[in-house]
């Protein structure tokens, strides 16, 4: 018996065509998405980092040192934690009640949200420039006030901690707003019917319902919140008191940079600041997972 004939050799493929095979070609759409990310996200940062590795004078981490040790720069960050915690918790407060009732159908229901989202229109300059002139000594409001007898002397509600907590809010509000919105718009209103049917009431269905399918949402938007306010700088500039209560990380890193010229400096200061708002982003998303338990 002859032997049977032996099988041709398997073409070898490219390592092109292997590599290919081995993802899915699909994923090559990202690669775009990736260069852009890598050419203005993660080479700047690491560009920051190591500029902020090589000061003028000392070691490596001499920046880091001075900066935790240097009082008029270390109380940079209790500053605006004090205002970047209460601007989120207020916008988070706000928006939430408006995102669910804006679900709804209702007359006028355009114009409020018009109105929500008109400040995203004027940027955080124009906000605060409109502040001073309504909050100011002389401004509108304290003008108001005191024609009506109400007070005697004008309210101090500019170049202090107040009027960059205000500015935080009327300039962060939009975009909480409409990221709760889209959260709230994507859940399924049969299910709150379905409740209703059972019985259940307004306030039972928002906490046993809504809010429970709304919470990772919410927890995503808190985060992002908490980053907006935590970078305040016109603001504090401009409606604060820059050398005072609203020194701010980011008007520490301004100052760093073009009233010492000391950039290495200004790049400590920023990658600190994006150190602590990685680290309580992280902290939101643990406390996410332990308090809440995905269902269906």
């Amino acid at each position: 018996m002859s032997s049977p004939a032996a099988a041709p050799p398997k073409p070898r493929r490219s390592r092109v065509k292997q590599f290919l095979a081995r993802y899915d070609r699909a994923a090559l759409l990202l690669l775009p998405a990736l260069v852009f990310l890598v050419a203005l996200f993660i080479y700047p940062m690491l560009y920051g980092v190591q500029l902020s590795l090589n000061p003028a004078e000392g070691g490596p981490f001499s920046n880091y040192v001075e900066f935790w040790s240097d009082p008029f720069l270390r109380d940079s960050v209790w500053f605006t934690f004090r205002l970047a915690i209460p601007g989120t918790l207020i916008n988070v407060a706000i928006a939430l009640p408006l995102a669910v009732l804006m679900r709804g159908r209702f007359r006028g229901k355009q114009f409020i949200a018009s109105a929500l989202i008109f400040p995203i229109v004027l940027g955080s300059v124009l906000i605060g420039k409109g502040l001073l002139n309504y909050l100011g000594p002389a401004g509108w409001l304290n003008r108001t006030l005191e024609t009506l007898g109400i007070i005697d002397q004008p309210l101090v509600l500019t170049g202090n901690y107040w009027g960059v907590l205000l500015a935080i809010i009327i300039a962060d509000l939009p975009f909480v707003f409409l990221l709760l919105l889209s959260y709230a718009s994507g859940l399924d209103e049969d299910v709150e019917k379905a409740a209703a049917v059972h019985g259940a009431g307004p306030w039972q269905r928002f906490s046993k319902i809504t809010f429970p399918l709304l919470l990772p949402g919410l927890v995503t938007t808190t985060a992002l919140a908490f980053v907006l306010a935590f970078g305040t700088f016109p603001s504090a500039l401009i409606v604060g008191d820059p050398s005072g209560e609203t020194r701010t990380m980011g008007i520490a890193a301004y100052r760093a940079a073009f009233q010492d010229f000391d950039y290495s400096m200004a790049s400590t200061v920023s990658m600190l600041m994006a150190a602590i708002e990685l680290l309580v982003v992280a902290i939101i998303f643990a406390l996410r997972r332990r308090v809440h338990t995905p269902t269906t």
